[in-house]
């Protein structure tokens, strides 16, 4: 089927006839459509795989963008390359124009030249003009030019051989030479000449060129040298391998519990301690950081850092190679640093004092112990043993001054709320002790004291002491608490007309409904006294609100 792309953009007429040629291709009444080798293209297929991409279409019904395409694979082969040195045909008799200057070939410019430059080229001299090279096109694939061994030669390697042979055969000359030329046919001197030849040359050489001795050296050699991931002793043939013995128990046998240390069954290491219950004196396995952080390890650690620090400042210090040399200069790092520290610390002092602060008692004496036991209750008391001295303040305790036998703060005064000192009832600070008089004084000087001693007009005398009551006596008394003259008023008299006329003027107010400030009206303004006929009137109408009868009425009237 055509696409879109193709055929540009479709009417309306023509867009309705493709959808209709193309139902009728699916529902078999219609041929399907044929590629470009001829073959039926099935019209099930979705568009989206039908349809080439625009930078792939034909114009045409066509499968092909969906195959793989057909390349070329005669450029990738390793033995295509350049015939290296190839000449063109003998070299020409006379220089040619367009030539190299130096050489004389065609093939390539004076720049490009590869022989050493002449002190006269080939152009001025018309001599030893150079043959011209074969230029060769090799078109190498994607393989073939990403092969880092394309175009070598095998047999090159045939000249480090041929090298070593030449070189092997000359000692060997040599030796024979130098064994000619002793006067001797003893067995044995011939064999320490040609002991001392091998130990003198680089490697293993044989006698006269003998093969089975070569082959018997190397094979004792082999037995002596130690093979990887073991220990070999030769001599009693006990291979000791870096693995735990099969006796020991293992790591994560030791324990059980899926929550104890984890263990690696990769590295077959277990940094934690296993069963941390157990002391680490009495453990079996204590776990790979106590080894790591015991013993020599930490100063190791140390050691490499300091190798690490001084590499990223620029000096030349490395552990494995010198380690000598990187000790030496730890040592030397330390010494100095302390010294730096100490005289800083000089410095300091110096400048802003405080060294007596500093100084303090031994870790023995602030830390000690004893085998005093002491045993207490629920409620904090000593059930057994001796109770334990307690801590003292930070202030100076049992100073006495200004002649106090107390301290400040041992007496507090209820009524003013306020502390002092005992031994005098002063509660001033830092006063001077006056003693018992101090104490007399300040009772004294109290308001409770005060109150008792000042004389008191408006109160009643105190009543006298209880006698034997009698009927007269009782009636006194009444007479006493009820009368006027206790009020103050029993010695006045009152006018009669005016008290009727207050005790109007009293009314009237109360009908008006005022309050007792209104009660004199206008003449509350001015100075005016109130007269004692007005107070009467005014007691005689107020009303008692606690007097239970004040609002009984006899409705049998």
């Amino acid at each position: 089927m055509a696409s879109a792309s193709a055929t540009g953009k479709l009417s309306r007429e023509e867009f309705r006839r493709q959808k209709d040629l193309d139902a009728a291709r699916k529902a078999g009444t219609a041929p399907a459509a044929l590629d470009e080798e001829g073959k039926p293209i099935n019209p099930h297929i979705p568009q989206y795989i039908a349809q080439a991409p625009w930078y792939l279409d034909t114009g045409a019904p066509s499968l092909s963008h969906q195959r793989i395409p057909e390349y070329d694979r005669s450029a990738d082969k390793l033995d295509n390359w350049y015939d290296r040195g190839a000449k063109a045909g003998p070299a020409a008799k006379k220089y040619r124009k367009g030539a190299c200057e130096n050489c004389g070939a065609m093939t390539h410019k004076k720049a490009d030249c590869l022989e050493r430059p002449r002190k006269k080229g080939a152009k001025f001299t018309n001599k030893d003009i150079a043959p011209d090279e074969v230029i060769q096109e090799v078109a190498s694939g994607y393989d073939a030019k990403r092969d880092r061994w394309n175009g070598y030669d095998p047999a090159e390697h045939r000249r480090v051989y041929e090298e070593y042979e030449a070189v092997e055969a000359a000692r060997q000359k040599l030796r024979e030479e130098e064994i000619d030329k002793r006067t001797t046919t003893d067995l044995a001197a011939v064999r320490k000449v040609a002991k001392a030849g091998k130990e003198k040359g680089e490697g293993r050489d044989d006698d006269f060129g003998s093969s089975e001795d070569e082959d018997e050296d190397q094979d004792k050699y082999a037995e002596a040298a130690d093979a990887v991931g073991q220990k070999l002793d030769t001599k009693t043939r006990i291979t000791v391998r870096n693995l735990r013995i099969r006796e020991d128990t293992a790591k994560y046998l030791i324990n059980l519990d899926p929550s104890s240390a984890y263990y690696d069954p990769k590295t077959r290491s277990m940094r934690d301690n296993p069963l941390k219950n157990v002391p680490i004196e009495e453990a079996r396995f204590a776990g790979d950081n106590f080894l790591r952080y015991s013993g020599e390890a930490p100063e190791v650690q140390k050691l490499q850092l300091f190798a690490w620090n001084a590499a990223q400042r620029g000096n030349d210090v490395h552990i494995n190679a010198l380690p000598t040399q990187g000790q030496l200069l730890h040592k030397e790092y330390i010494k100095k640093k302390e010294e730096l520290k100490d005289t800083t610390k000089v410095s300091i002092l110096a400048k802003y004092g405080g060294e007596e602060y500093l100084e303090k008692a031994p870790k023995e004496l602030l830390h000690g112990q004893t085998e005093e036991y002491v045993e207490y209750s629920r409620t904090g008391q000593v059930i057994k043993g001796k109770e334990r001295a307690k801590a003292k303040s930070k202030y100076a305790e049992d100073v006495y001054i200004n002649n106090h036998t107390a301290v400040w703060g041992s007496w507090y005064d209820v009524a003013s709320g306020q502390w002092g000192y005992a031994c005098c009832h002063s509660s001033v600070h830092m006063s001077y002790c006056t003693g018992e008089a101090g104490i007399k004084a300040a009772e004294a000087s109290s308001a409770k004291n005060l109150l008792q001693e000042a004389p008191s007009s408006s109160m009643p005398p105190p009543p006298p002491p209880p006698a034997a009551d009698s009927s007269d006596d009782r009636k006194k008394k009444a007479e006493e608490l009820f009368s006027k003259k206790r009020l103050g008023e029993g010695d006045l008299s009152l006018d009669k007309d005016k008290l009727a006329q207050a005790i109007n003027e009293e009314r009237k107010r109360k009908a008006r409904g005022g309050d007792d400030d209104d009660r004199f009206g206008k003449k509350q303004k001015s100075s005016y006294e109130v007269s004692e006929e007005e107070l009467e009137a005014y007691r005689m109408n107020r009303r008692m609100a606690e007097d239970p009868m004040a609002n009984y009425v006899d409705t049998e009237l």
